[in-house]
């Protein structure tokens, strides 16, 4: 069994490496993984050190618009899990170049690839930004879509591609849509370990707007169990959400950051809100969790105080990309 994970040294990717390469999914007990990342800014080997050593992984550095290296690493593989991506809403609005040429073109080479190799199962994970924005209710799979940031247009896009790769040729593909991830190893210009870095550093948190505006947070260990779970048994062509069921407003995770570190309101700026900021996020897990037979398994509470203890204790990990972060910010 041979895997290829695209954008495995990233957050989510390189999580879900190191569940299979520590046995956590018993399908892929003794499969080999191909790593292949392009590691932009927010990329690191280092997400992959606690299994640098096994001799079941190799990694690639490389692009997933390279139409030649992808046909390359295409042959022999039966699974591919697709995480790699431009995933931040804020620098797809400054720009969105990057996102249109990596989310869309990308996924689309990957695609035309994994066709021409005969690859045995294809999933695409996604977002459930693509619904855009539900005052009430969840969104199910065949809600429209309707996007609101060119980031999460770019996604949508590629859910599109991937679907009419098994439409028309019959490509064994399943896309997943995830709600807001948490957990170790996450980039820190992603709200919690933007607040919890700038919180443990002594300095203050940006809130936007009113602070109202609701997301539904999952552990990335739940989102790799799930993502898995449509791996070994989803069908193809479906789509499945995955969400984690606690729905805070911003400004009540804010205080609960707050309270995980030990400070005050005085820490929190308030900042002028972003564009387009969509109000709330809601996924249906009914089909996944009858399907599948899925269910969140991290308590949130217990996850933020992990997380937050694991940013205290890992300084020397995210140091260096706050640095990095403000250079590509310049």
């Amino acid at each position: 069994m041979r895997v290829l994970v695209t954008g495995g040294a990233g957050f989510i990717g390189s999580h879900y490496v190191r569940q299979v390469l520590s046995g956590q999914y018993p399908t892929l007990s003794e499969a080999d993984v191909v790593v292949l990342d392009k590691l932009t800014y927010a990329g690191s080997e280092a997400n992959l050190a606690p299994v640098a050593d096994s001799p079941r992984l190799r990694f690639v550095r490389g692009d997933i618009c390279d139409a030649v290296l992808t046909r390359e690493l295409m042959h022999g593989t039966d699974l591919v899990v697709h995480f790699a991506a431009e995933s931040h809403v804020d620098r797809s609005i400054a720009g969105s170049t990057d996102f249109v040429v990596t989310n869309v073109v990308g996924t689309q080479t990957l695609l035309q690839a994994a066709l021409e190799a005969g690859v045995g199962r294809f999933v695409h994970v996604s977002t459930d930004e693509v619904y855009g924005s539900i005052e009430e209710g969840s969104w199910t799979e065949d809600h429209v879509l309707e996007p609101n940031s060119p980031y999460s247009a770019s996604k949508a896009a590629s859910d599109l591609l991937a679907r009419s790769f098994h439409r028309t040729h019959g490509l064994p593909v399943c896309v997943t849509r995830c709600s807001n991830n948490y957990g170790p190893y996450q980039f820190p210009e992603k709200v919690i370990p933007l607040f919890v870095t700038n919180l443990l550093d002594g300095g203050q948190v940006p809130l936007y707007g009113d602070g109202l505006n609701v997301r539904d947070w999952l552990h990335v260990d739940d989102h790799c169990r799930g993502i898995q779970l449509v791996a070994d048994g989803g069908r193809p062509g479906e789509v499945y959400n995955i969400g984690g069921g606690t729905e805070l407003t911003n400004r009540e995770l804010t205080e609960r950051l707050l309270a995980a570190v030990g400070a005050g309101w005085d820490r929190v700026r308030p900042v002028e809100d972003r564009k387009g900021h969509d109000r709330r996020y809601s996924v249906d897990i009914s089909k996944i969790s009858t399907e599948l037979g899925y269910r969140p398994q991290v308590d949130f509470d217990a996850g933020l105080a992990d997380t937050v203890r694991w940013y205290s204790e890992h300084r020397s990990w995210w140091e260096p990309l706050k640095d990095r972060a403000a250079l590509v910010e310049r």
